[in-house]
């Protein structure tokens, strides 16, 4: 279906080639009782308008206090940080509420933080319009007509929260950070409270919004699951963004198509990368490595083999 987009009036045009989502070397400390902790260490992130993107990280590394900081209920200690053509270190507080009323979207894991109790689903929905000062009258009913229909989600538009399961709950939380059309939507465990069956649905739902809208959509979580909902998964390790796996579709010779998913290390500026969890594991690879620079590619091996050695033992086990 079409959905009518409203008036932008508080909402920042795009500026051709810049991203919805720039973070570069984004460090954040936090002190307490005189000890540091470095939540993100030198962080670097780029999504594109209409992207679809998981951030994913075990529980510490640094992933919840990323989207914080996007969201702007943070400032990061260092580096860069935009979010819809917004600095989100030098926003005032006037700028700061106008981002967040209209440039960004938001679906938090707990439907408390969603909804309102004691509101319907058409209600909450009507809420977000009239807190962004966007439609009125009749064009606002459309608005939320439109945008409940989307989610799938009309035949709730009269229930209260507690009156909808929780799949329900969460599409009508997408159908309020969406309704003011804002440039990217922001989801923090949108899956965390429901089952494997609702929560492939609810990120279905999500997938549609953005391929029907063009909202710029991060979802952060630690369930490795959700990256296969989206084309672009991007790993947080240590405050760092470690690795990325980007799926697609090709035809083979036959012209059948098959899904694809390559992985790629992430590099900084300079030169740095972390190696996944499972080759450190496979290979023993600690505290330090060896390294070969070959004509197109760069070999590494357990600091206790040497590069001659290793080809002599694969060698040795193929013969």
């Amino acid at each position: 279906m079409t959905v009518t987009a409203p008036n932008r009036q508080s909402t920042r045009p795009r500026v051709a080639g810049e991203p919805d989502i720039l973070c570069s070397d984004l460090v954040r400390i936090f002190t307490a009782k005189g000890i540091e902790v470095q939540a993100l260490q030198g962080l670097n992130l780029r999504i594109e308008p209409g992207e679809l993107v998981a951030v994913i990280g075990a529980s510490g590394s640094g992933k919840s206090t990323l989207l914080s900081i996007l969201s702007g209920l943070d400032l990061p200690t260092a580096g860069v940080a935009r979010v819809a053509g917004h600095d989100l270190l030098a926003m005032g507080r006037a700028e700061r509420v106008a981002f967040r009323r209209s440039s960004v979207g938001f679906v938090w894991q707990q439907t408390s933080r969603n909804l309102l109790p004691y509101l319907t689903a058409a209600e909450n929905v009507a809420a977000t319009l009239a807190i962004s000062g966007k439609l009125r009258g009749d064009a606002r009913a459309r608005r939320i007509a439109e945008v409940l229909d989307l989610l799938e989600v009309s035949h709730v538009a009269d229930r209260k929260p507690s009156e909808m399961s929780g799949g329900e709950q969460q599409r009508v939380a997408i159908a309020v950070a969406i309704v003011a059309e804002p440039r990217v939507l922001l989801a923090d465990e949108p899956t965390g409270e429901l089952d494997d069956a609702t929560s492939a649905a609810v990120l279905e739902a999500m997938r549609g919004v953005n391929r029907e809208l063009g909202v710029t959509t991060l979802i952060v979580t630690h369930d490795p699951t959700v990256s296969e909902h989206v084309a672009r998964t991007v790993q947080i390790r240590d405050g760092r963004t470690s690795t990325e796996v980007l799926r697609s579709t090709r035809l083979d010779e036959e012209g059948r198509e098959h899904a694809v998913a390559e992985e790629f290390a992430v590099l900084d500026r300079v030169g740095r990368l972390q190696l996944p969890d499972e080759f450190m594991a496979a290979l023993d690879l600690r505290d330090r490595v060896r390294l070969a620079l070959e004509p197109d590619h760069v070999g590494v091996w357990p600091g206790q083999t040497k590069p001659d050695e290793a080809s002599e033992v694969d060698e040795e086990e193929q013969s």
